[in-house]
């Protein structure tokens, strides 16, 4: 049986390496994307091949629409065929909500253009290559900012608004051939988070969390992986949907996070 073969999309680190690694372990052939982490994303591929399984790693900023037909080439050349697509890559500049001017027009672009028009340029990158096939299954990696307006920055979280909504709409035009759908993460434990907070804000945070959360427990890179996955795989007759991964973040916003100033 040919292998059935994904595009995750910033996938030498958390969440993305995650995704990519677990779909390995499903049987996939993985193409493996990073616009600067080649070390990390080399790594990450690694670890798939010793699985036995291929992958195929590509240097690829999802913002330029050459690099994201430039990938679904690559897997097409290489195996045929593309059944999966993960939008992972993701933008974002840690700002506190109150400081309106730590924001600029370019701030906004420059995630804007990770984060929807990035994402918007796979969908339609891989879209003729998901219909030849008959079939294919896409999944938008979001986050609960764009659900609650929490989050890193203003910018972040209407990023991801955005990229909910594109979802919906996107999921009208590509059945039936092709299912299209978001997970909404809460806190994860990876680097990008702890990189992008100040000194002893992450683990403050987690800490509050694990004593807050409904389910005392803050998600790992693994965890949001197995969501993804499962959109892939399951769910079927599910199209459209933005699934909330976050131990319950939105059911109570945790104090300083609600407002992007930790």
């Amino acid at each position: 049986m040919e292998r059935k073969v994904a595009i995750v999309t910033g996938s030498a680190t958390g969440v993305g390496a995650a995704t990519a690694v677990l779909l390995a372990e499903k049987g996939c052939n993985v193409i493996i994307n990073y616009t600067k982490s080649k070390k990390e994303a080399d790594e990450t591929a690694e670890i798939i091949r010793k699985k036995g399984i291929e992958a195929i790693v590509c240097q690829g900023d999802v913002a330029n629409d050459d690099d994201c037909r430039a990938m679904a080439q690559t897997a097409v050349d290489a195996w045929g065929r593309i059944d999966y697509l993960v939008n992972n890559a993701g933008k974002t500049k840690f700002n506190p909500f109150p400081n309106l001017e730590g924001l600029t027009k370019e701030d906004f672009l420059d995630i804007y253009a990770v984060n929807v028009v990035g994402a918007y340029q796979m969908v339609r990158a891989v879209e003729p290559h998901m219909r030849k096939l008959g079939k294919g299954a896409i999944v938008n990696n979001s986050s609960i900012g764009g659900v609650t307006g929490i989050g890193s920055s203003i910018a972040y979280a209407a990023s991801k608004a955005a990229l909910n909504m594109m979802t919906k709409s996107l999921a009208h035009v590509l059945g039936p051939e092709i299912r299209i759908n978001s997970v909404a993460p809460g806190l994860i434990q990876t680097r990008w988070l702890k990189e992008g907070l100040q000194d002893g804000a992450y683990e403050k945070m987690l800490q509050q969390a694990q004593k807050q959360l409904p389910l005392k427990e803050v998600a790992t890179a693994e965890d949001v992986a197995e969501s993804l996955v499962w959109f892939l795989e399951g769910a079927k007759l599910v199209t459209g949907e933005v699934l909330i991964v976050d131990s319950g973040i939105h059911l109570g916003i945790l104090p300083g996070y609600s407002r992007g100033d930790d």
